[in-house]
């Protein structure tokens, strides 16, 4: 169902809207950590540092997908929110287009380097062989897991939160079954886990589309949206690519934490690679509210209304307050429980590193969740270059402590290598946004409309492309 988010209480727009999509991405970790549970519960330690020494290959590659399809509907949440009906058509056409040579090119270069990227990072050598394993299969499948993304990003810049999580959920229930049929049954180890991923992912993107096909007209494609557009695939990339380019940057920085990790043992790879899941299960409030002002701050920016932009904003810098909190109590908690989770009671040393990192990174959770806002509301307001420079900070200053910390202080050196980097890129963020504000803001008169709030109105400009 379509959803107008430029009228109404912003608050309660925001939060309403990012409910469903939590509630999908608290699934997807879900699964994703029952690959970690399985394997590490099943098949032993070493399988699970397996799967675990890929997590920063993952989060290069997958997250480039997840950024690149988030670029591209912020064009089609700034057409919708014009009710640009035959624009958003057009965008949406050559979003799939652009996706779909992308996935080739990305999935073709990604296999071809998986082994000897592990192999720089320093993998130890009695993992590296699974390792490559379970990463090469999660690459096959990065065509569906980027058309998963695509169409999904597409309902949420309609403003439907909800269609992606009834997919996301199917996707999870069947994804838990086959990593236990394919492992503990099927004695297939870390291939098992990967197998199933894929699977799921191809059946949530083939949900997604069929149910755009029966419930959204206005989605429904004609031969003249599939005409080759220039100019607009231009426009998206040029969103999209920064987007995307971001995670990448990021990714980086967490590959060479993850080379400094490697170095220290199988065992420490492990638990570096459980804190990491518990964290972004625990953080996933503060990263589905960044989606949804994504999506907030492009409707309203191309309805003329940077006056809610702002209020948005706001209201969204007191819920990562909340959420940051919430997310502190919970691992101070719960961390330990949630350690032996993943790990036998008996690698106490294990568990002990997890509960380290938990209570490290939890401190600086408020940061983090400012990053989430500002990226993605000034990746809403058409920006694709704040988000990556903000990224490029954070490869910076993981650089930097990775280089030193660890020197002095070990694990600990190592644990807040991410910290660190979140607080510098939140400061650089926030400044970052105020600017583009302003400049928007020179574009815009405000005029008052009877019976009507007032609006920002642009300039001779068109506000998708401000």
């Amino acid at each position: 169902m379509e959803h107008d988010m430029s009228r109404g209480n912003p608050a309660k727009l925001i939060f309403f809207f990012m409910l469903p999509i939590l509630a999908g991405n608290l699934f997807q970790q879900f699964y994703s950590m029952v690959d970690t549970f399985v394997v590490g519960r099943f098949d032993g330690v070493q399988s699970l540092a397996a799967v675990g020494a890929t997590g920063g290959m993952v989060f290069l590659i997958l997250g480039f997908v997840g950024g690149l399809t988030a670029g591209f509907s912020v064009i089609v949440s700034q057409k919708f929110g014009a009710k640009d009906i035959s624009g958003m058509k057009k965008a949406v056409a050559m979003s799939c287009l652009a996706a779909g040579v992308l996935a080739i090119l990305v999935s073709f270069i990604a296999i071809l380097t998986s082994k000897p990227l592990l192999i720089l990072l320093k993998t130890p050598q009695n993992i590296i062989e699974a390792a490559n394993a379970y990463i090469t299969i999660i690459y096959i499948g990065i065509f569906a897991t980027i058309y998963y993304n695509l169409l999904a990003s597409v309902l949420r810049a309609l403003g439907d939160s909800k269609s992606p999580l009834y997919f996301l959920i199917i996707a999870s229930v069947l994804n838990v079954i086959g990593d236990f049929i394919t492992v503990v049954y099927l004695h297939l180890s870390v291939r098992g886990v990967a197998y199933a991923t894929v699977a799921s992912q191809s059946i949530s993107a083939l949900c997604c589309l069929l149910y755009i096909i029966k419930k959204y007209p206005s989605l429904h494609l004609s031969k003249k949206d599939w005409k080759i557009d220039l100019p607009l695939i231009t426009r998206l990339l040029r969103i999209g690519l920064p987007s995307a380019l971001q995670f990448s940057v990021c990714a980086i920085g967490v590959l060479i934490v993850q080379a400094s990790i490697n170095q220290m043992g199988s065992n420490t790879v492990a638990a570096y690679s459980v804190g990491v899941k518990i964290e972004q299960l625990v953080t996933q409030p503060l990263v589905t509210l960044g989606m949804a002002m994504a999506t907030f701050a492009g409707q309203n920016l191309g309805a003329g209304r940077l006056d809610r932009v702002q209020k948005g904003v706001k209201n969204g810098v007191l819920l990562t307050i909340a959420f940051s909190l919430i997310s502190y109590g919970l691992l101070l908690v719960f961390g330990k429980f949630l350690a032996r989770l993943f790990i036998e009671g008996d690698q106490t040393q294990v568990i002990e590193q997890v509960v380290l990192y938990l209570q490290v990174v939890a401190i600086f959770f408020i940061p983090l969740g400012l990053i989430f806002i500002y990226r993605n509301t000034c990746q809403g307001l058409g920006s694709g270059l704040i988000p990556m420079l903000s990224s490029i900070q954070e490869l910076v200053f993981r650089i930097l402590v990775v280089l030193t910390l660890p020197r002095y202080f070990g694990y600990l050196g190592i644990c807040l290598s991410s910290p660190i980097a979140w607080l510098a890129a939140a400061i650089l963020l926030v400044i970052a946004y105020h600017r583009k504000l302003r400049n928007l803001e020179k574009g815009f008169l405000l005029h008052a409309i009877r019976n009507k709030e007032s609006i920002a109105i642009p300039i001779g400009t068109d506000p998708s492309r401000a």
